[in-house]
């Protein structure tokens, strides 16, 4: 962007105005061909966790970790965007700049809560102490700032100095809900090694009352739990995270970062006791999800859709980062299940025609159903499979890009594979599916650099980042092996989710 802006020198509506000034200045500059049609992405620059999602005078409002200047991470400001269906969105004007002593390198990830008529932001405010990047040395605090109209934020400075031992510098990722008798905020922490989960109470959102540490790990559970978020769930309680430093075991953890619950219960003391930690998404991006009560008390979750250290072609295009679609959440037993939120079935269009089973070994191309922006119910009927059952979306017409999804009989699992998914990307993600089960339906969410797949039933999600050329559009079923049959019942176009 603009090297001459230097947001770090000015007060925060100074800062925000530049930052301003350079999204206008950087909109000439951007290249369209990854840019998502119904997903929040910034403007210009770069994106990374949704920092704060809440439903506020009868709207949904989502804020992100945003980079306007450049399209990589860098000091975090608060991006903001709106709707009132969860289905059109518009972009709203920069919500906080760093800048203050107590957030000089950034305003880094929180949450957004309403508080009688006004809207607050609680974040963490983030100081380097020696250079810029070396996490040794680093000051972090949380910080209020709050706003009558939903647009423009005050901001209120520090209301948690420290964390509760002074040795812990990585201290961030606040998350708040209301509850009975005051305000809670879970945060994430680490001591060493060993990440920490510190919980605080409130009665005004200023002043906040150390409890206790909700969880913490050991062994094998990485060293830092960011983004945390508790709440409650069909009379459970839920406590969803994301590790890093965990390990990859077989199928499992494959990605440089995870995120992932527990179903537990918190008890008298504050503390959680709960199951083990199991994956909330199987694909190859997915990470620092976080929950809001939808306005008919559905829970919902959004995340940002992209990885740490995966590769990003869209940089070049001056633009980099994705949130994925809202989902619903339900809590059946142990396990959350997703679902894309219900009100999405207003971005379709006309829908396209099905096609019947198909059971021949080999590849069909489906012209009927075909394009960048898609929502296609695909049913896998696996009695008799011997070995590979699926689809495979954004081929080229002349074979050298496609990613696949389908069924493997032999490893008795669903496979999303972006070998050759277009620039820069590759490998597989996959989720079990058990021996016994006959039929698999799916629900498949395509936008111009991302696939989405939902289990129609709810049980796993897979989403990842595709960079397929512009022109390769194409839907083909695929299968190997004797036995099974595929089939697409329905599929439709999808519109634009901006305003």
């Amino acid at each position: 962007m603009t090297e001459s802006l230097n947001p770090m020198s000015v007060p925060m509506s100074g800062a925000l105005e530049l930052a301003q000034h350079a999204l206008r200045d950087g909109l000439s500059r951007v290249i369209h061909d990854y840019r998502p049609g119904y997903h929040i992405a910034p403007p210009v620059g770069w994106m990374n966790d949704p920092n704060g999602v809440v439903y506020f005078r009868g709207e949904y409002h989502v804020f992100y970790q945003h980079y306007p200047f450049e399209a990589k991470w860098g000091p975090m400001y608060w991006g903001h965007a709106k709707s009132a269906d969860l289905v059109h969105w518009q972009h709203l004007p920069i919500a906080l700049a760093p800048g203050d002593d107590f957030d000089r390198d950034g305003c880094f990830s929180g949450s957004a809560v309403v508080c009688g008529d006004t809207l607050a932001l609680i974040y963490t405010g983030h100081t380097w102490l020696g250079e810029v990047g070396d996490e040794r040395f680093i000051r972090q605090v949380q910080c209020l700032a709050t706003s009558s109209d939903g647009i423009r934020f005050v901001k209120h400075g520090v209301v948690i100095e420290s964390a509760p031992q002074d040795a812990i510098m990585h201290f961030r990722d606040p998350k708040v809900w209301q509850e009975n008798d005051g305000w809670y905020l879970i945060a994430g922490a680490r001591l060493g090694d060993v990440p920490l989960l510190p919980l605080y109470r409130s009665t005004d959102l200023h002043t906040w009352e150390f409890l206790d540490y909700v969880s913490s790990g050991s062994e094998g559970d990485g060293y830092m739990w960011e983004c945390p978020d508790l709440f409650r769930l069909n009379g459970r309680d839920v406590l969803l995270y994301s590790p890093q430093g965990m390990q990859p075991e077989g199928f499992d953890r494959l990605n440089k970062y995870q995120t992932g619950y527990r179903v537990g219960r918190l008890d008298s003391e504050w503390h959680f006791t709960g199951g083990p930690f199991i994956e909330l998404d199987n694909g190859h991006d997915f990470y620092a999800a976080q929950t809001l009560i939808a306005a008919d008390g559905r829970r919902l979750v959004w995340a940002w859709l992209d990885m740490w250290e995966s590769p990003m072609p869209s940089q070049a295009h001056h633009w980099c980062g994705m949130l994925g679609l809202p989902r619903e959440l339900e809590l059946c037993a142990d396990r959350l299940y997703m679902y894309p939120a219900r009100e999405l079935t207003a971005l379709r269009k006309a829908p396209l025609p099905g096609t019947p089973w198909w059971d021949e070994s080999g590849t069909r191309w489906v012209p009927e159903v075909n394009g960048d922006m898609l929502e296609i119910h695909v049913h896998l009927d696996l009695l008799d499979c011997t070995g590979h059952l699926g689809i495979a979306l954004r081929c080229s017409e002349d074979g050298q890009e496609e990613t696949l999804l389908y069924y493997d009989a032999a490893l008795h699992r669903l496979v999303l594979d972006r070998s050759r998914s277009g620039a820069q990307v590759s490998g597989q993600r996959s989720v079990a599916i058990d021996p016994a089960q006959e039929r698999l339906e799916l629900h498949v969410f395509l936008d111009r650099s991302s696939i989405e797949v939902f289990d129609e039933n709810g049980h796993f999600t897979l989403s990842s980042r595709l960079y397929p050329r512009a022109d390769s559009l194409g839907v083909k079923l695929l299968a190997s092996g004797s036995g099974g049959r595929v089939s697409i019942p329905k599929a439709w176009p999808l519109a634009s989710g901006w305003l």
